[in-house]
């Protein structure tokens, strides 16, 4: 089985990003051959910094490593070392069509935001597409809110396959069973956000200890006292039931029991202390990774001379299907 997924190098990550990405990536890489990438073209879609883009990729690429990645089973990459994924977005941008691109969630919210709109922020769901598919991909572990661009990813790769024969493989998603979402806890009508969210409601996985604590307890939760999962009646409290299980293991319906009874003062407490056990170890190997720049990069160097080899073959045999010519004897 091969499986894919990437997430970008903007913002700092927090407790969201690591459920519906990161600890699905320690998980997943058990199960066949893993390609974990820290998608920095991506990251140029809107206005950047260059010197921050190149700490904010060596900081993902630790924290990849430090929330449970292993450069032994798992190749993990940085996007702009395998220039195949560049090259496969454009070929794939011929099977695309703009009414889908247009239809993107994501874009026209962001669209709405900002007065100049790169072409690459319209465009990037075919590199995300090109991403995938160039791995022969079977699973994709991502968060919820990246349904539709998944969703994209399929509809392209069955339009290659009928249009120029069968080239690709047609990913399937795979999404957390719960905290898929983990919400903003000052305003749990949003979900937590690397940028533009609101700093006080979100969980950063670098945040120390006595912050963590003081954002969980001033959580904004619901009137009454029960510890229920209801996200009509009891929006602040399911969010942070969602949060036990992210930091704890356990299932909703274990939170509620083992909770049963309690006040609200209580349960935020523990809330608290699961989330700072969980993040302790994460951040001790984060800054392990950190303090020697030079081993990280080698095992990224490793991890794109591995992408570039197993990317080659599908890259090839998609310009072959296109019907491009290819340079012989070079």
């Amino acid at each position: 089985m091969k499986i894919f997924s990437g997430i970008q190098p903007t913002g700092a990550k927090h407790l969201g990003n690591y459920s519906g990405g990161f600890r699905q990536y320690a998980a997943t890489q058990e199960q066949g051959e893993a390609f974990f990438c820290v998608v920095d073209l991506h990251s140029i879609t809107n206005p950047h910094d260059p010197q921050d883009l190149r700490e904010r990729t060596l900081d993902l690429a630790a924290l990849m490593f430090a929330t449970g990645l292993d450069p032994e089973r798992s190749t993990v990459f940085v996007q702009s070392h395998v220039t195949a994924h560049a090259e496969a977005a454009w070929l794939l941008s011929a099977v695309t069509s703009y009414g889908q691109l247009g239809r993107m969630t994501q874009f026209k919210d962001k669209a709405e935001q900002q007065e100049f709109v790169s072409a690459g922020l319209f465009t990037y769901p075919v590199l995300m597409a090109g991403d995938i598919l160039l791995y022969q991909t079977d699973i994709v572990p991502i968060g919820d809110d990246q349904r539709q661009h998944l969703e994209l990813s399929r509809d392209v790769a069955e339009r290659f396959n009928s249009r120029f024969g069968e080239t690709f493989t047609v990913p399937r998603g795979v999404y957390p069973e719960s905290g898929a979402r983990v919400m903003d806890l000052q305003q749990p009508g949003n979900k937590m956000s690397t940028t533009g969210g609101n700093p006080q409601g979100t969980i950063y996985l670098l945040d120390p200890p006595e912050v963590v604590r003081k954002k969980v307890k001033t959580a904004v939760t619901d009137s009454g006292r029960e510890i229920v999962h209801d996200l009509n009646e009891k929006v602040g409290i399911s969010n942070l039931i969602e949060i036990m299980t992210v930091a704890s293991g356990e299932s909703i319906a274990e939170v509620e029991k083992r909770f049963q009874g309690a006040g609200y003062g209580q349960f935020k407490s523990e809330v608290a202390d699961a989330v700072v056990a969980l993040l302790e170890p994460i951040q001790g190997r984060y800054r392990e990774l950190r303090e020697d720049t030079a081993e990280l990069e080698r095992m990224l160097a490793r991890g794109a001379a591995k992408s570039r080899e197993a990317a080659a073959p599908t890259l090839e045999k998609m310009y072959d299907r296109m019907g491009f010519t290819r340079p012989k004897g070079v």
